[in-house]
Parts: structure tokens; C-alpha cells; sequence
């Protein structure tokens, strides 16, 4: 089968589309004829070396297409349908992969809307539960107009919370056309999130960090507690400061999210765009718009 791999770590030109044995479904997975891939921040992170790992090494952690091998205790899907999910090894970006958690496509979306929600639907999630985010509450987002962000606003608002989102000063719009209230980064943003909060002395209750960037001691201001500010993209500062984090290797995923976020695309009440598509052969392509950050919206390949 055809497979994106690298034997190096370094720039695009380092992904090289090889010819691999087929993986064959264990019993407690299946098997997906490969039709789109999500690209995300983690592939080229790892293609540089930064999260270090072994060579040589294959990339594409979420994908969509259709079933056609079973585990022998795989009980839910068969033959012939389309399904969308986390890559087991992250070895998606090739004719076949395997996958062990799966949902079904809804009938609102083709397999490239689908192969763009898996990774940010389940952050989203999980970082949303770690903090505790429900009715009633104010969580800001920093870094709300990328796919973890739109995806976090959205179901921060299906839980009940209203959301502010910090973006630059080209996405405002965007970000508030998901239901947030938006600011921008940078200096004085406590005293912005608190004004569109509700004025001096508001309550923000909770606060996610899916961008970085130094926000973290504006977002432990705004909620008083270390410990009500999750990151998942500051891993040097967020040890230092006390706030938590998530993200890890071994920590456990919310992968229940894909069934749930089906069911609130079905009734219109979640999206997550679609940036742009490229070919399989052309990763190296993809792989820079996103390294840029300005992609609006999930980068997705397509494979033939």
C-alpha cells in the first residue's frame, strides 16, 4: 500500500510516499479503506523532532473512510461502512489504517468534514471535562479560532457556559460567528475579557490555553486559581505557574466525544470547517500551510 513516512527529522521535503505491507485489523479493531486524513499541529511537531520518537516514522493521527476488515470482537460496524476516527499508531496518512475507536459518519458530512473532527472534537472534550466546565459558568479560550478552539467553543456552549475567545485581530468574526464573544491577544487582556464579562470585579470561571503565546498569568488573574487554568500548548510555563495541563502520552482519551458531537451535527448544532485539501502526495504542501498557523479552518488529504 501506499504510505507517507520519513527516515529524518526536518522540513517537509523529509516526507516521502513509499510502498508498505498492508496492516491487518486485530480483534479488537477495524480496518478502513483510507479516503481523508486531518492534518494537525502534532504531525509536523514530531516531523521536526521536536516530540522526539524513533525513525523511521509515518504521521496521520485522524481519519475517514470505509470499513473493510472487522476485529473478531467488533460487534457495532461491518463491511462497508463509513466510519471516522483516531489512527491507532498514527499511521493514517496511507491507503489503510486500523482504528479501535470510531464513530459513524453523519449523513450531514463526506468523508473530508469527517476525517477534520476526531482530534480537536476529543480535545476539546477532554480539556473541557478536566476543568469542569458547565451551566452557568464563563470560560475564556486563548486561541479560540483554531479547529481546537472553534470545537471548544461550540461545546463549551452546548454545556451551558458562555465563552469568550481571544483571536487575532483578522478572526474576531469568526470566533463570535460560533457563539463567543471575542478580544484579542496581547497586553491588557485581563482587563478586556473582563469588560466583556460584565466590568470590574466579573467572574470568569474558567480558562483553557489552546495557543500559548504567554497568556497564561492574564488567565490565572482573570480566574483567581492556578488550578481553574488548563494548557495544552505552554508546557514550559504551565509547570512553573502551577496551572494544569493536558496533552500527555499516557493520559486517557475522551474519545466518547465522536458519538456525541455526531449527534449535534445531525441537528446543525456544531461545525468545524474545512480549510483546504491536498492529495496525498501533496503532504509536504499541507504540512507548511499549517506550520503558518493562519489556516482558517482543518487542513484534510485526500487519498485516492
Amino acid at each position: 500500500m501506499r504510505a507517507i513516512q520519513y527516515a529524518e527529522f526536518g522540513p517537509p521535503e523529509v516526507l516521502e510516499l513509499v510502498e508498505l505491507p498492508e496492516p491487518h485489523a486485530a480483534p479488537d479493531q477495524i480496518r478502513v479503506v483510507v479516503n481523508a486524513v486531518g492534518v494537525n499541529p502534532v504531525d509536523w511537531k514530531f516531523r521536526r523532532g521536536t516530540m522526539g520518537g524513533d525513525l523511521p516514522r509515518r504521521t496521520g493521527l485522524e481519519v475517514a473512510g470505509v470499513v473493510d476488515e472487522v476485529g473478531d470482537e467488533i460487534a457495532d460496524v461491518t463491511a462497508g461502512d463509513h466510519v471516522f476516527g483516531p489512527v491507532a499508531g498514527g499511521n493514517g496518512a496511507a491507503d489503510f489504517a486500523l482504528l479501535a475507536a470510531y464513530a459513524p459518519i453523519p449523513a450531514a458530512l463526506d468523508f473530508v468534514g469527517a476525517a477534520a473532527l476526531p482530534v480537536a472534537v476529543e480535545t476539546a472534550w477532554r480539556t473541557l471535562d478536566r476543568l469542569g466546565v458547565g451551566e452557568g459558568m464563563t470560560i475564556v479560550v486563548n486561541g479560540a479560532s483554531g479547529s481546537v478552539g472553534v470545537s471548544t467553543v461550540q461545546l463549551a456552549r452546548e454545556r451551558g457556559a458562555a465563552v469568550i475567545g481571544t483571536a487575532g485581530e483578522a478572526n474576531q468574526e469568526y470566533v463570535r460567528s460560533f457563539g463567543a464573544q471575542a478580544t484579542t491577544y496581547g497586553p491588557g487582556l485581563a482587563e478586556r475579557v473582563r469588560a466583556l464579562a460584565g466590568g470590574e470585579g466579573a467572574v470568569v470561571d474558567r480558562a483553557l490555553d489552546d495557543a500559548g503565546g504567554g497568556a497564561l498569568p492574564s488567565l490565572i488573574e482573570l480566574t483567581g486559581d492556578p488550578d481553574r487554568v488548563l494548557t495544552i500548548a505552554d508546557f514550559e510555563d504551565g509547570p512553573r505557574l502551577g496551572v494544569q495541563m493536558s496533552g500527555g502520552p499516557d493520559e486517557p482519551r475522551a474519545w466518547q466525544a465522536l458519538s456525541a458531537v455526531t449527534e449535534l451535527v445531525e441537528a446543525g448544532r456544531f461545525t468545524l470547517p474545512v480549510a483546504e485539501t491536498f492529495e496525498l502526495e501533496g503532504i509536504a504542501e499541507a504540512h507548511r500551510l499549517s506550520e503558518t498557523m493562519h489556516a482558517r479552518g482543518k487542513i484534510v488529504l485526500l487519498v485516492d
